[in-house]
C-alpha cells in the first residue's frame, strides 16, 4: 500500500521507525509538510500519516484513493471527521503515550515556581551568596507543595497521571467538573469552586468550543492572588492577553505555559514579551521525551498494522 508520512520532523530525531518500515515498505518520509505541498504529497497515497496536516472536505473529495489517515497524536481537530467517515476514510489517533512526560514536566515547572530555583541560582552566578551575612541567603519565598491544593480541569489519563504525583507530594487534589456540560459528579467539584479553592490549576482538557478561551479575565480574578495556572494542553484555553494582564496586576502569583493559541507563534504573543520570573514559557515540549516519543510511533505502528488486519483499534471514524 502506497503511504507517506507528512511531518515526520514533528516527533523529533533518533526513533526508531524499522518496524512501521517494515509494515510499510514504500512508506515515504517527509519531515516537514507545508501546506501548498500537501496535495502534491498526497497523489496516489493510500494510507497518511501526520500530526498536524490539515484535512478538510475538499481534501476527501479530490482524494478518492485514501483509506487511511494515522495521526501522530491524541487531538483530532485537524481532520473533518464527518468528511472522512461520509467517504470511508479511516482515522485512528494515539493515546496515553506521553502522561508520565507531561506529568513530571508539570511537577518540574512547579516546583521551579514554588522554589524559586531559577532566582536562587542567579542570585548565586550574581554573587549575592558570597556576600551573605549567613550561611543561607532566604531571598525569595519557598512554598512546600503538602500545603496546597491541586486544581484539574480535565481528567482523562493526563489528569490522572497529574493528580497520582500531586498525591505523592501530599497535595490535596480537586476535579473540575467538565466544562460545557450539565453532568453532575459526586466526585468533582464546579469549575467555579476550583478557581475559588485551588493553588495550582492545571489544564489536561481537549480545545473544543466549550473550553475556547476557558480562562479569561474572570476566571483569573476568581482565583487565590497566589495561584499558579499551568497549561500543557491547548494554547485556546487561555486567554493571553487576560493572563499577562493577571500576572501584571497580581491577579494571580505564576504560570506556565507549553501551548500557545498559534505554534509555532510567528505572528508573536503578549506572553512572549514579558520578562517576569513568574512565567515559563516553553515551546510544546512537555510530551517530548524520547521513551514518549517511541512510543508514539510504536503505537502509530499498531494503528497502521490493526487497520491492516481489518481491526478497528484506535479508531476514531
Amino acid at each position: 500500500m502506497k503511504a507517506v508520512f507528512l511531518d515526520y520532523a514533528s516527533l523529533g530525531p533518533d526513533l526508531d521507525v524499522r518496524a512501521l518500515q517494515t509494515l510499510l515498505p514504500e512508506l515515504e518520509l517527509y519531515d516537514v509538510t507545508e501546506s501548498e505541498q500537501l496535495y502534491d504529497r498526497i497523489q496516489g497515497m493510500e494510507l497518511i500519516l501526520t500530526n498536524k496536516a490539515k484535512f478538510d472536505a475538499q481534501l476527501f473529495r479530490d482524494h478518492p484513493q485514501l483509506k487511511f489517515i494515522g495521526l501522530t497524536a491524541t487531538g483530532t481537530d485537524n481532520v473533518d471527521l464527518l468528511a472522512a467517515q461520509q467517504h470511508g476514510v479511516a482515522v485512528c489517533n494515539i493515546r496515553d503515550y506521553c502522561t508520565q512526560s507531561v506529568a513530571e514536566h508539570v511537577f518540574g515547572c512547579l516546583l521551579h515556581l514554588t522554589h524559586n530555583i531559577g532566582r536562587y541560582s542567579d542570585t548565586v552566578s550574581a554573587g549575592e551568596w558570597q556576600k551573605a551575612d549567613d550561611f543561607c541567603l532566604m531571598s525569595h519565598p519557598i512554598r512546600e507543595l503538602s500545603t496546597m491544593t491541586m486544581g484539574i480541569v480535565g481528567y482523562g489519563a493526563l489528569g490522572r497521571g497529574v493528580a497520582n504525583i500531586a498525591n505523592a507530594f501530599g497535595m490535596e487534589v480537586i476535579i473540575s467538573q467538565r466544562p460545557g456540560t450539565n453532568r453532575i459528579d459526586d466526585d468533582r467539584v464546579s469549575f467555579d469552586e476550583l478557581l475559588q479553592r485551588a493553588d495550582v490549576i492545571s489544564l489536561h482538557c481537549p480545545l473544543t468550543k466549550d473550553t475556547a478561551g476557558l480562562f479569561a479575565g474572570r476566571e483569573f480574578r476568581k482565583m487565590k492572588s497566589n495561584a499558579i495556572l499551568i497549561n500543557t494542553a491547548r494554547g485556546g484555553l487561555v486567554d493571553s492577553a487576560a493572563l499577562l494582564s493577571a500576572l501584571l496586576d497580581g491577579e494571580i502569583s505564576a504560570a506556565a505555559v507549553d501551548v500557545l493559541p498559534q505554534e509555532p507563534p510567528v505572528d508573536g504573543d503578549p506572553l512572549l514579551d514579558y520578562q517576569g520570573p513568574n512565567l515559563l514559557v516553553t515551546p510544546h515540549v512537555a510530551w517530548g521525551t524520547n521513551e514518549a516519543r517511541q512510543a508514539a510511533i510504536d503505537q502509530l505502528t499498531d494503528c497502521v498494522a490493526a487497520f491492516i488486519d481489518g481491526d478497528d483499534y484506535n479508531r476514531v471514524v
